[in-house]
């Protein structure tokens, strides 16, 4: 039998497994003193859950307190356990209101019970309803069942990700929901709201000043060819932005570059714009796809052929890759593919700078930039033998990395503008613009196939839009499908493209603006007449987007 003096007048002894407690006030305790009451105790480590200290509670008024090494370290009563909670609740609660009252967002929650309990002052913007008027009452006394998503949440335990949903026919939202969880239980919903409901006007406009700017940029091109090598590149988002800096940097040497990126991201129109850069006008661009070539011919049609220098060969012999691109460019797709063999006899090429054609005699003088674009690892290549670490050395010399459309989503918007406009006027189709869910399923989506997977879903959407009316059915069913079924676990994060869309707009009108004014030589008079609309309205808009008189 022990005894455990711990803190001022509580004193613990503990017999065999059976912890007691003695609340003494001012007499020295004793176990076999007659007017001491012991009591049954319990005991916990230091690492126990709250949860389990609190149930502890309900049969004890104290609680010992172990440290690793099973020595007492004080104990808990649970009076001031019941003052700490309480506190805690209270400063949580202050941090909750906080929050509350500081977020300019649409809130909404309710409890099991379908009553709301948060509507904040983003809710009462849009929705036009006071919080004192909806809190504590049914939500469905406001809106109709059908069209709301924290009663599904509620009842089904349903969770949305940015899902476009229309509340009122003026009013677009982008709504996110969940269940609210407590034990596994659902004790309510949440919903986050915000209104689009301008920015998908600014949609069907920038569809309008996108055809604008497609035309006035034909008619430019006919009459002043862009000096700007990277034109044909669009995308006005960060990453694009950066990878088209590093290309420009690299223009203004001849070193080897390698251009990484998965496949469809558009390298070989980095690659043609790197050339572009360094090279003269009527330099050669070669390109060359290493895993589409046999490797039986692979060096046949690297280096050509002489006459008769194999059976079937032709009669005339052939140039090679390497000599068409005398003086200019060799680009070397897909070179992750390329055999191990003819990577030996590159690696030579690029260091001798010399070379044979099949069947040759003769020794050949090779004059060429490399540019070699891959979509595979290449030092991990290196490691399991399949690709020469010399070669990948002397290729990786300056690298330039491609982003993702997943990674550039804020780009999806002009990049679908900037098709749809291509393909409406090769099929000659007058499409009257995107709908907002389409764009936004386009803006979700993840794009495995990155920019020629949107190309050529656009296209797919001119070629069913006989009628000039783009629907939602139109899409491919890896698209269509997947927002049909409401599969939201896997999106990315809708970026903040469509918060941009206005800013999008005004980059368009100023490009409009600009181009009119080239097009008539400074005369507005002239260029408000090309651009359909008053003198005076095109000052103010002039003036509007900083463009002065």
């Amino acid at each position: 039998m022990t005894t455990l003096n711990c803190e001022m007048s509580v004193h613990f002894y503990q017999n065999g497994k059976q912890l007691y407690y003695c609340d003494c006030k001012s007499i020295t305790p004793s176990i076999a003193d007659p007017r001491l009451a012991w009591r049954a105790s319990a005991s916990v480590s230091e690492t126990e859950s709250i949860k389990s200290i609190i149930q502890l509670f309900h049969e004890n008024d104290y609680i010992l307190v172990y440290n690793e090494a099973n020595k007492p370290l004080g104990f808990l009563a649970s009076h001031d356990m019941m003052q700490a909670l309480y506190q805690s609740h209270q400063r949580l609660e202050a941090y909750f209101e906080a929050m509350i009252e500081t977020m300019d967002a649409s809130i909404s929650m309710i409890d099991e019970d379908e009553r709301t309990v948060v509507w904040t002052k983003g809710a009462e913007q849009i929705f036009s309803i006071k919080a004192q008027n909806i809190i504590g009452k049914p939500i469905s006394d406001f809106f109709p069942i059908h069209m709301l998503q924290t009663l599904r949440a509620l009842k089904t335990g349903d969770s949305v990700f940015r899902k476009l949903h229309q509340p009122r026919p003026d009013l677009y939202v982008l709504i996110n929901s969940n269940p609210i969880m407590l034990d596994g239980q659902i004790i309510g919903s949440i919903a986050a709201e915000k209104d689009i409901t301008s920015e998908a006007r600014l949609n069907q406009e920038l569809f309008n000043a996108t055809a604008k700017v497609h035309h006035l940029q034909q008619q430019m091109a006919q009459l002043m060819p862009s000096a700007d090598p990277f034109i044909h590149i669009k995308g006005t988002s960060r990453a694009i932005k950066h990878a088209i800096e590093m290309s420009s940097k690299v223009g203004s040497t001849k070193a080897t570059v390698l251009v990484l990126g998965e496949s469809g991201v558009g390298k070989e129109l980095f690659a043609k714009a790197i050339h572009d850069t360094r090279e003269k006008s009527d330099a050669p661009f070669i390109a060359i796809n290493c895993g589409a070539i046999p490797p039986s011919l692979f060096e046949s049609e690297l280096f050509g052929y002489e006459k008769g220098a194999f059976s079937g060969a032709d009669h005339n012999g052939k140039k090679g890759k390497i000599e068409l691109a005398k003086g200019g460019t060799l680009f070397l797709d897909e070179i992750g593919e390329m055999p191990l063999d003819m990577q030996v006899k590159l690696l030579r090429v690029l260091q001798e700078k010399k070379y044979y054609s099949v069947g040759g005699t003769k020794q050949l003088e090779a004059d060429f930039r490399v540019i070699a674009a891959t979509n595979r690892d290449l030092e991990q290549l290196v490691k399991k033998g399949l690709f020469r670490e010399d070669l990948y050395y002397r290729l990786n010399v300056v690298t330039v990395d491609i982003p993702p459309l997943r990674d550039r989503k804020e780009d999806i918007i002009e990049l679908t503008h900037y098709f749809l406009y291509e393909f409406s006027t090769s099929y000659n189709r007058l499409i009257q613009g995107i709908p907002q869910e389409v764009m936004l399923d386009l803006m979700q989506y993840d794009w495995p196939g990155n920019i020629r997977e949107l190309r050529n879903t656009v296209e797919r959407i001119v070629v069913f839009s006989a009628d000039g009316s783009v629907k939602r059915e139109y899409l491919p069913l890896s698209i269509y499908s997947r927002k049909k079924s409401e599969d939201y676990e896997e999106q990315e994060h809708f970026p903040t493209a469509v918060v941009t869309l206005q800013k999008e707009l005004e980059t368009h009108e100023k490009q409009i603006i600009l181009k009119a004014l080239d097009l008539e030589k400074g005369n507005k008079q002239a260029a408000a007449k090309r651009l359909g609309m008053s003198r005076a309205t095109l000052y103010n808009k002039m003036n509007k987007l900083g463009l002065g008189e």
